[in-house]
């Protein structure tokens, strides 16, 4: 099992700490003792000019040699491939440390100033932190960071404002939404009476003009944006005057888009929407979590809906890894990182229909690009499996009018957010591009013979891009 090392980034604090270890440690040689007496990780400069822990997890390693190998693993496959799935990105290793604090001893049922259990005075001020960096990186009026994740946050929103059997509007599934938009196998498809919009078949652009006439047929009482294969701007200002004109309940559902729209990158639905919520793992580059934001009016609904209607005590670690991500979010840096994953999703855009390809809607305005891969003689799943075998991960996916089985689909997404996190620029999006291209053409021959050539370029170029978090040892 190869040692590790936790690579600080730029994200946290600056090397200089002293390396006091013995000599056996500074050769790589592991601690094994029982966690009760095992020292803790030393620091010491990294040859990249950061600071390390080495190894990363040494009582894990010490105390379950099997889960903590499995979790090196995973983090040398996080390293070495190019990771270009929609949902994922990388955390600062700041975000990693809040989440794997003591704050996880914790029992905190309700909200801040108002617990049903005693000993609060330290977690009370990591989630007020949260709800107000919150405020101030999205510019709402109210934010609750407490949902696990992101469907229980959306199936707050149901609670807030539905009752079983009220018509909800949202994206169908295979044209970009999400299953608790309504989707018939979610229980928000089966508690409530689901209306689905498309996609304009020239365009793949969502049809707003089908919007309209469905919310005026249906009435529907809350109307759902956003989704998770949607390449383009969503036009939330068409999205609430319509809302407004059948008197609807207007919900953001912006995932995907979060960290853009807190660098400046993609337009907000502040000010349209009645209801935000979003993960905060994918662009905004925090933990597994979620949050419901919302106008003053609505503020003690979601919280009521959140706490006690769906949830008992909040995750306490991921709280506070939230607010550590939204402290990053606010810096002028981060901005330039969502300018950049844009950028970087247009340049792969580019070098994809010069080879051919068939973007849905043509190409991006975000950081996800959708690809139909019915004029390259092969399908979407054998197309990712291959890619993944050759060092590039991304998922099969349905697109617009997909003919085949949701499990055997037409297309992939792709996202640049993760490997924008690792530094990749413009300049790198056309070799990628190449890459991608002959990866899909073998798939079509069923011909592997290039794929572990191809997956020791990528291995090669992606060392030299630190990862957050994590380094080999040289």
């Amino acid at each position: 099992m190869t040692t590790t090392r936790l690579a600080q980034s730029r994200w946290s604090r600056p090397p200089g700490s002293e390396d006091r270890r013995p000599h056996t440690a500074r050769l790589g040689v592991r601690d094994t003792s029982p966690c009760r007496g095992a020292r803790p990780p030393s620091l010491r400069p990294d040859l990249r000019g950061g600071t390390v822990h080495e190894p990363s997890i040494p009582h894990l390693l010490a105390e379950d040699p099997e889960i903590g190998g499995l979790v090196e693993a995973e983090a040398r496959r996080q390293f070495e491939k190019i990771r270009l799935i929609a949902s994922e990105n990388y955390v600062s290793p700041a975000v990693l440390e809040a989440t794997g604090s003591v704050l996880t001893n914790k029992y905190s049922e309700g909200y801040a100033g108002r617990r049903y259990y005693e000993g609060q005075q330290n977690i009370d001020p990591v989630e007020l932190a949260a709800i107000e960096r919150a405020k101030a990186v999205f510019g709402v009026d109210h934010a609750n960071v407490q949902p696990y994740s992101g469907s229980p946050a959306n199936l707050a929103v149901y609670l807030a404002f539905l009752n079983p059997g009220d018509t909800v509007l949202g994206l169908s599934l295979p044209m970009g939404g999400h299953l608790t938009h309504g989707w018939s196998v979610s229980a928000t498809g089966r508690w409530f009476n689901p209306v689905r919009y498309g996609v304009r078949a020239d365009t793949g652009r969502v049809d707003m003009d089908e919007v309209r006439d469905l919310a005026l047929r249906e009435r529907p009482r809350l109307i759902w944006c956003g989704g998770t294969a949607i390449p383009r701007t969503i036009d939330f200002p068409a999205f609430a005057e319509i809302a407004r004109e059948v008197g609807a309940v207007l919900v953001a559902d912006i995932a995907h888009i979060a960290g853009l729209i807190a660098g400046g990158a993609h337009p907000s639905p502040v000010g349209h929407a009645d209801v935000i919520t979003t993960t905060t793992h994918k662009t905004l580059r925090g933990p597994r979590g979620a949050m419901v934001m919302s106008t003053e009016e609505h503020a003690k609904a979601v919280d009521k809906a959140v706490f006690p209607g769906l949830q008992g005590g909040p995750h306490n670690h991921t709280t506070a890894a939230i607010a550590v991500a939204l402290r990053e979010a606010a810096r002028p840096d981060f901005a330039a990182y969502a300018r950049q994953v844009v950028a970087n999703a247009r340049a792969l855009a580019d070098a994809l229909l010069a080879r051919g390809y068939d973007l849905i809607s043509g190409g991006t305005d975000n950081h996800l690009i959708l690809i139909d891969l019915t004029n390259k003689g092969v399908a979407g799943k054998p197309a990712a499996q291959a890619l993944d075998r050759a060092g590039i991960e991304l998922n099969y996916n349905a697109v617009p009018f997909d003919p085949r089985k949701p499990f055997d689909p037409s297309g992939l997404r792709v996202g640049t957010a993760a490997v924008t996190t690792r530094g990749l620029t413009e300049k790198h999006m056309e070799p990628l591009a190449g890459w991608i291209d002959e990866v899909v053409q073998a798939a079509a021959k069923g011909d592997e013979t290039g794929l572990e050539r191809i997956a020791a370029e990528i291995r090669e170029l992606m060392a030299a891009h630190p990862m957050p978090g994590w380094a080999p040892t040289p």
